[in-house]
């Protein structure tokens, strides 16, 4: 839920109200900021953004599991098969 921005245009403060999207916007200036119960007008403000803090946010980080499946389908794919072990084999000029 947003903060909205008003202004009491009796008393002139300034104050922000915590309420739904859904929930209609103030008419008056509530008792709490002044008590002249003035008319209030909401001011456009910049909202919020998103701030991404820490190591690692990536785009991938989200993807739907379909997405991450073919991903790790495509990564097996493309990296080279384990290399067999070699065993020591016995040669014809060890044999006596």
């Amino acid at each position: 839920m947003p903060n909205y921005d008003y202004e009491c245009e009796t008393c002139g403060k300034r104050f922000e109200i915590f309420q739904s999207m859904k929930d209609a916007k103030l008419e008056t200036c509530p008792p709490e900021v002044c008590d002249k119960g003035g008319k209030v007008r909401r001011l456009l403000g910049t909202g919020g953004g998103i701030i991404f803090k820490g190591g690692g946010f990536y785009q991938t980080d989200y993807r739907s599991a379909s997405y991450q499946s073919g991903a790790k389908k495509d990564s097996e794919a493309k990296s080279p098969a384990p290399a067999a072990e070699s065993k020591p084999s016995s040669s014809s000029s060890d044999a006596s």
